[in-house]
């Protein structure tokens, strides 16, 4: 969502050094993203961002690694066949020519096909000189790069919105003529989408339910819809677009029940992509100072659906998020190649930049749904009763538990006043800071393939 990371200001790179030129600031107009400030000439290993940084950084093989996708890919599964749409508002200058460095520095094939559409409108001429503009183009790198680093067989389609997506109703029927578009053409079997507006700024629940009609539309379609489930851990962003609610929310469309909401962990890899810890929450509020955790809560617009009744002594009467989560956290970022020169104060200029939230853990779980598209040789849709089923029959199999970390936050308003929102601890099963756990690659996708709960 727009207005939910950290706007930084990026430093510039000489051959291998890194030169700080800014801090980090509280940000008014990024994507649910959150981008460390320093730029890298290549690609940075784990060990130089731990030197240079003190945070750990993942490249596409760690990734792939961590998530036990190896096996698959060998076996043929890589989301061939498949399409992934990745929903951004205005979209990125760069992001074909972007795409080819990272596969051609990473190692990775290119995709069958990046196709860019604007089904909802032309989207206006890119500004350089926008903090907003550059927020989506940093978000559209991450999500497409990334989709793709895990399902590197599938197509990518880009679907770019006119209106940027803020708090509130502003960008959503834009979105949702757009995601129509997709679905009613039989474009994508599964949308991923790097957004959310709390729910608490719509001026009625009625006018946010009047923008469900892609999330109908797509379950009437089988097409499997995602949503970051937020970056400010137990409270999101009030409408002014600077502060955040002084008391638990969460966004939307992560709380609609249509709609799979993925959360944030924090991964410890070695330089292989092997674990050295096991997962927990993110939560990065010592390193940005400020709201910088995984989106979690229950809702105040869906009551609790059928599929979690199994999770109602967590839940309680209402829709709780997330229902899974993945990398999240920028201690322990992906390593993201952006390729233009912003002029927007930020000092952004190309190369590779370390980002995190929810926006990495979005697309990340798209190219799974999409091998486990392929695997199954149907479209899944819907996959919030499978996954939940999973529950019902005890250990969940391709789902592993996270039981460390919380999203509790605190931070400062323009009120120079200090809150702080006490979040939800994961626990053995599921809770609202990280869902049902985190993917094991092979055993969700052999479960999600063989399940026809869609």
């Amino acid at each position: 969502m727009h207005a939910k990371g950290l706007a930084a200001l990026i430093g510039t790179v000489a051959a291998s050094a890194v030169v700080m030129v800014g801090g980090t600031v509280p940000a008014s107009a990024e994507p649910l993203h959150h981008l460390f400030p320093h730029a890298f000439a290549q690609p940075p290993t784990t060990a130089q961002c731990e030197s240079l940084l003190g945070i750990a950084c993942y490249n596409p093989n760690q990734l792939e690694q961590a998530y036990n996708l190896p096996p698959l890919y060998r076996a043929g599964l890589t989301g061939a066949g498949q399409t992934i749409a990745i929903v951004d508002s205005y979209g990125s200058p760069t992001i074909a020519a972007d795409l080819t460095t990272f596969d051609t520095e990473t190692g990775l094939p290119a995709p069958p096909s990046l196709r860019i559409i604007q089904p909802a409108g032309p989207v206006p001429p890119f500004d350089y000189t926008n903090s907003d503009f550059v927020g989506w183009a940093e978000e559209t790198s991450l999500d497409v790069e990334y989709a793709h680093a895990m399902a590197p067989g599938a197509n990518i389609l880009l679907v770019e919105t006119p209106v940027s997506e803020t708090e509130g109703v502003t960008g959503f029927p834009q979105i949702v003529e757009a995601e129509n578009y997709v679905i009613n053409h039989h474009l994508a079997s599964v949308i991923s989408q790097s957004f959310g507006a709390t729910e608490q700024t719509f001026p009625s629940q009625s006018s946010l339910l009047a923008l469900r009609g892609a999330y109908i539309n797509a379950a009437a379609n089988d097409v499997t819809v995602l949503a970051a489930s937020g970056d400010a851990g137990a409270t999101d962003t009030e409408l002014n677009l600077t502060d955040y609610f002084p008391f638990r929310a969460i966004d939307w469309p992560s709380s609609d029940p249509l709609v799979t909401s993925v959360g944030g962990t924090q991964l410890h890899l070695n330089a292989f992509g092997a674990r050295t810890a096991p997962d927990n929450v993110w939560n990065d509020q010592t390193l940005f100072e400020s709201a910088a955790a995984g989106g979690g809560g229950q809702s105040t617009v869906f009551a609790r659906p059928v599929y979690q009744n199994s999770v109602a002594n967590v839940v309680g009467a209402v829709r709780g998020t997330p229902d899974l989560s993945m990398s999240a956290a920028v201690d322990g970022g992906a390593n993201v190649y952006l390729g233009f020169t912003a002029e927007d104060g930020s000092g952004v200029i190309p190369g590779w930049y370390v980002i995190g939230g929810t926006s990495e853990a979005t697309p990340l779980f798209s190219g799974i749904v999409a091998i486990a598209d392929q695997a199954g040789h149907h479209l899944l849709g819907s996959i919030n009763p499978t996954l939940y089923a999973f529950g019902d029959r005890g250990p969940l199999t391709g789902i592993i538990d996270i039981t460390s970390g919380n999203n509790t936050v605190t931070f400062t308003n323009s009120n120079n006043t200090t809150y702080t929102v006490p979040g939800f601890n994961a626990v053995p099963g599921y809770d609202m800071a990280s869902g049902l756990g985190t993917p094991d690659g092979p055993r969700l996708v052999a479960e999600l393939a063989l399940s026809r709960f869609h």
